[in-house]
């Protein structure tokens, strides 16, 4: 018997880092939202790495921030180290990453997500969709309940089908021994969808008492934290230090004489794993002539024992794995509480998606996350805003949102997954990014915020704010291209930091693009009459000492926009585009771009293809046009 649980304008299936920004998103819309998860003690939690940030994701987290959404603002709140790394290289590679008190960061948002006044939370494991006239307008559960919406998105994360595999042992489960979901990855199938399997893995636990820390290397967090939110100014939480150790010459020969027992290598494994964070099991084979691997010591928390082992991802028995710790420095008598383990999974295969993350085969059904194919919290949570944004538009009649490459990495991301598609579990890197120079964790509110106002998802008094800031900074970067100082008044200052003497005035703004030379310095002769913020500083210092650069990729986005506004017609049928390669008619009918600019991307696709469909696309045209 089926009972009917419910109307609702968006549902959100699945309570990770994808389903929390949806589900968020959609009710700060102003729709009626539910969100259906297998288990609401669940909700963001963090089933590998208790951190948050790094390299391209901590850019990520500063997107969804400035979009409107709530991880920054969660990390912010329960954070235990806060760390900017990359301060040696350029601006467009500072990353910001935050070690999380896991339990603090999924209690946090379990309560931001129960206040939440549009949004209702509901656990229940979704077992099928209801498909009407070929478009998704609800969900049942295992216990017959229906839930009808104008809007689905699903963010299973890796339950769908999921396996644990530990040497010879392998069993149905989701990660940390929850129930994974069957069903659905059935029906996906049934609907016509195309899934990949998909693996990733975590490392052991152990407790902080059996570690001795004096054969290890302490890694504080910085003296003077900066935050993932616009809107966080200041925090009481006490840091907590993590360490670094290595493998040692032991470490390689046991997982050496055990790689017959690793799951991966014996074949018990089908999944393709995630490239960019190999098992130890991986590193010790693909990288034989490396003596040692960093492995991280990081808390999960203030009130629990329990460390992660960074860099000890591993399936292999659990025997093996308490031999393989004990192999290393500063963990010689050390305690497992949890074994490492691979997971396996089914992932929808992303060329099945618009730009919108709607999926091409059924509207009204949107998909977020690690089912995407991609790997990361980070990753999840910028789909997660993306999907629960677009499926609120949807259920508003109004259209969707899609970032393109230029701004944001939350663009790249989305953009790579549904024109290129992804082989293995995807993970955002800085250097996927063309234009990551305009792309800084610094200006993410620069590039942004109009958005996040204009959907709805910031408010007013922060819009205001944030108005302020961009206006202070213009006027200050203007200011100090009038404003001339002589050798006299700053020769002095400029010797501290080994600046050439100036021979004549010249202004200030010609000054602060000299490398060695610091907004402090320009401030201490000629301090602004408005008062400025270090977040105003630093972006008045960064847009005058790399406008050149920035311009030339500004210029170079300009060029490549003029191909993204060429709209390709949805009728078009490729195979009958005379003069295109059969690879490019079968790609290009396949993922169905919207522009030439998407169709340029696609692997296969060649510049005389582009040529082609150019040709083609004037004449259909001008056809067009003359049938009025």
């Amino acid at each position: 018997m089926t009972y009917m649980g419910g109307e609702y304008d968006v549902i959100v299936i699945g309570a990770g880092h994808a389903g929390c920004e949806s589900a968020l998103a959609a009710a700060r819309m102003g729709c009626s939202t539910l969100m259906i998860t297998i288990n609401l003690d669940m909700v963001a939690f963090m089933p590998c790495n208790p951190s948050i940030g790094g390299p391209a994701k901590g850019h990520v987290v500063r997107e969804i921030d400035a979009l409107g959404g709530e991880m920054g603002r969660n990390i912010d709140k329960t954070f235990i180290q806060m760390r900017m790394l990359n301060t040696a290289k350029g601006p467009a590679v500072h990353a910001l990453r935050a070690q999380a008190d896991k339990f603090s960061y999924q209690h946090t948002m379990k309560e931001t997500m129960e206040e939440e006044p549009n949004l209702t939370l509901r656990q229940g494991m979704v077992e099928r969709l209801i498909v009407e006239d070929g478009h998704c307008t609800g969900v049942i559960t295992k216990t017959g309940t229906t839930y009808k919406a104008k809007s689905i998105v699903l963010t299973t994360g890796t339950y769908l089908r999921g396996k644990v595999i530990m040497g010879e042992l392998a069993y149905e489960s989701g990660p940390n021994n929850q129930q994974p979901s069957i069903k659905l990855s059935e029906h996906l199938k049934e609907l016509g969808f195309e899934l990949v399997r998909f693996k990733t893995g975590t490392p052991p636990r152990v407790h902080r008492d059996s570690i001795d820390f004096s054969k290890t290397e302490i890694q504080p967090g910085d003296d003077k934290v900066k935050f993932f939110s616009y809107e966080t100014e200041s925090s009481s939480n006490e840091q907590m230090p993590c360490w670094l150790t290595y493998t040692s010459l032991e470490t390689h020969q046991i997982i050496s004489d055990n790689l017959h027992r690793a799951p991966m290598f014996s074949g018990m494994i089908e999944g393709t794993g995630p490239r960019y964070c190999p098992s130890i099991e991986d590193k010790i084979v693909r990288f034989s002539d490396k003596p040692k691997h960093q492995i991280f010591l990081e808390p999960e928390g203030k009130n629990t024992s329990e460390y992660y082992v960074q860099g000890l991802s591993t399936s292999l028995p659990e025997e093996v794995q308490l031999q393989v710790l004990r192999s290393i420095p500063g963990l010689e008598k050390v305690e497992m509480m949890r074994n490492g383990y691979a997971i396996e999974y089914d992932a929808m295969v992303p060329t099945q998606l618009w730009p919108t993350l709607e999926t091409k085969k059924m509207p009204g059904l949107f998909t977020a996350g690690q089912i995407n194919g991609t790997s990361g919290y980070e990753e999840a949570a910028g789909q997660g805003i993306m999907a629960g944004i677009n499926a609120a538009r949807k259920a508003q009649g109004k259209e969707g949102v899609v970032l393109d490459r230029s701004q944001g990495y939350i663009g790249v991301l989305i953009d790579d997954l549904v024109t290129k598609g992804t082989n293995e579990p995807y993970r955002l890197l800085t250097s996927r990014a063309e234009y990551r120079l305009l792309l800084r964790h610094d200006n993410a509110d620069m590039r942004l915020t109009d958005i996040g106002h204009e959907i709805g998802l910031i408010k007013e008094e922060r819009y205001q704010r944030f108005l302020d800031k961009k206006a202070k900074v213009d006027q200050e970067v203007k200011r100090l291209s009038k404003t001339k100082v002589k050798p006299v008044e700053i020769n002095e200052l400029l010797a501290t930091v080994d600046s050439s003497a100036l021979q004549n005035g010249v202004d200030l703004l010609t000054v602060l693009r000299r490398p060695e030379v610091s907004y402090s310095i320009i401030e201490a002769v000629s301090p602004s009459p408005e008062p400025l913020t270090e977040d105003m500083k630093e972006q008045v210092e960064i847009q005058i000492k790399y406008a050149g650069y920035i311009e030339k990729q500004q210029s170079h986005v300009e060029r490549l926009k003029k191909m993204e506004q060429k709209k390709l017609p949805e009728t078009i049928v490729y195979e009958e585009v005379k003069g295109l390669a059969t690879e490019a008619q079968q790609k290009m009918a396949k993922i169905r771009p919207l522009s030439i600019g998407q169709a340029s991307r696609i692997s296969g696709v060649t510049p005389a293809d582009i040529s082609v469909l150019l040709v083609y696309l004037e004449h259909y045209n001008r056809v067009t046009a003359a049938r009025g």
